[in-house]
Order: structure tokens, then sequence, then C-alpha cells
């Protein structure tokens, strides 16, 4: 499978961000009602942060080489 290119890994950072916002609501609103599954949520939010790191630090080294990263 071929490595997407900047402008797809910024628009991935980007969901990744949105979804990490919404997990970190979830959870507030999950512990806010008195139910423990909102470690799950804060769980997934520690997930979807990293994954918008990744893809925007992916998105930055490659767009300042001008080129997508082969695949190993």
């Amino acid at each position: 499978m071929p490595s997407p290119s900047p402008t797809q890994q910024r628009r991935l950072a980007l969901y990744a961000l949105a979804l990490c916002a919404l997990t970190i609501v979830a959870a507030v609103i999950s512990f806010a009602s008195g139910n423990w599954l909102g470690i799950v949520w804060v769980l997934m939010t520690g997930l979807s942060s990293n994954m918008a790191w990744y893809y925007h630090r992916r998105a930055k080294r490659d767009g300042a080489t001008g080129r997508a990263r082969p695949t190993a």
C-alpha cells in the first residue's frame, strides 16, 4: 500500500485531532455522570492524540522534502 501524500497526512492529523476532542468531551460526560467507562475514553484520547502528532510530524517531514516516503 502506498504511503499517503503530505496533504492526506495533514487531513488524517486533523481527523485524529477532532477525534481527540470528542473523546475528551465523552470522558468528561462519562465521569460527570458517575460512570467509570470514562477510563476507556481517556485511553482513546491518548491514542488519537498520538495519531494526530504522528501524522502531523510525518506530513511536515514529507512536505519539507517534497515527496512521500516510500514504504518498506
